[in-house]
């Protein structure tokens, strides 16, 4: 059973979808934007409640589909001979300070890689890229859409994520994979409660505290 001290590397994705990188006002990337969280960041989405800071400004959240590196990939090889699993996760963002950063040109650690910014659903079998843009998936917030995507919408599909991690970082077994949030992110207000679904599948969800 995979969890989450198994982790080694959380690569993530910024501006995979078109709508989200307008919506904030960003260019469209001509190639995948790599950033990383410390594997300290992942946290549980079963019904806890996660405590996020209250004091630094807003915290966004951001839905993901997340892959789980089973080994090593190799050039050419069917990219379901490395990925075995997928979950939904949380990218969490302290909006305010990433604002900050970027206007000063400095890396998004302290935005997005603070402690309980990755949490993760329950992971499920990989179906294999071609299946995976037959599914929508979802965030629910307090009974009502937040975001809905589909893989097929992403600018650079998983695919060519994965080979660009591999041959620009490494890629390996306990890596996982945040591919990019749709459109929809918004600011999290304490007491919010979130489910993440994969089609009509719950796969997690949790409430928030700020304190």
């Amino acid at each position: 059973m995979f969890s989450n001290r198994d982790i080694k590397n959380i690569y993530c994705i910024g501006r995979n979808y078109r709508l989200h990188a307008l919506e904030l006002g960003n260019e469209v990337p001509e190639q995948p934007l790599v950033f990383t969280k410390p594997s300290h960041s992942a946290t549980l989405m079963d019904g806890n409640t996660i405590t996020l800071p209250a004091n630094v400004g807003e915290v966004h959240f951001e839905l993901e589909i997340v892959l789980k590196i089973s080994d090593v990939y190799i050039a050419g090889a069917p990219i379901e001979e490395s990925i075995d699993a997928i979950t939904l996760g949380l990218d969490l963002t302290l909006r305010d300070v990433q604002s900050k950063l970027k206007a000063k040109g400095q890396p998004w650690l302290a935005a997005k890689g603070f402690k309980q910014s990755a949490p993760l659903g329950t992971w499920i079998p990989f179906p294999g890229e071609a299946e995976l843009g037959n599914v929508d998936f979802k965030l629910i917030r307090n009974g009502e859409t937040a975001q809905i995507g589909n893989a097929k919408d992403m600018l650079f599909g998983i695919s060519e994520l994965v080979k660009h991690i591999e041959a620009n970082y490494g890629l390996g077994a306990g890596d996982i994979i945040f591919t990019g949030t749709p459109a929809g992110v918004a600011a999290l207000q304490d007491g919010d409660q979130l489910e993440a679904y994969w089609g009509e599948q719950e796969l997690g969800n949790c409430s928030v505290k700020l304190a």
